[in-house]
């Protein structure tokens, strides 16, 4: 039987450093930071050294254009996400017009460029693997 992650068990391990070979585990429960949006959304953030996993709840009517862009300061979002969806619907538009959708049991690659938005009346959680390190940090990222 796996117990669950001690609390303390990245204590003392700096943001960054390489951390390759070690054991490490956060709680998304009690992430490192939340990223509040201008409206209908978050994100939770945990830190692992190097890697940065983010979960994303993401209400009906969020639309990245809306409730991103004005603390990314981009056009469109221009964040690499790599991630899966673990509820709801989200349609992504490319900024040369590409689209899809990914609902829960999808897991997606959206590169750099995009518009996305929920889709439906479900809200919309996604598990994010790369970007969320510089999504809606107003670094001009996304």
């Amino acid at each position: 039987m796996c117990k669950r992650w001690p609390a303390g068990i990245v204590k003392g391990m700096g943001r960054g450093m390489e951390q390759l070979g070690t054991l490490q585990g956060k709680s998304l429960e009690s992430p490192d930071e939340t990223r509040q949006f201008v409206d209908k959304g978050k994100a939770d953030i945990v830190h692992l050294g190097n890697v940065t996993v983010g979960r994303f709840a993401l209400e009906p009517g969020w639309r990245w254009s809306e409730h991103v862009k004005p603390i990314a300061g981009t056009d469109s979002c221009q964040v690499h996400h790599v991630g899966y969806v673990l509820s709801g619907r989200m349609k992504v538009v490319m900024d040369d017009g590409t689209e899809a959708e990914a609902s829960a049991g999808d897991a997606a690659v959206i590169p750099p460029g995009h518009d996305a938005w929920i889709v439906g009346d479900e809200p919309c959680v996604w598990l994010e693997f790369a970007g969320a390190d510089r999504y809606a940090t107003g670094a001009s990222s996304g």
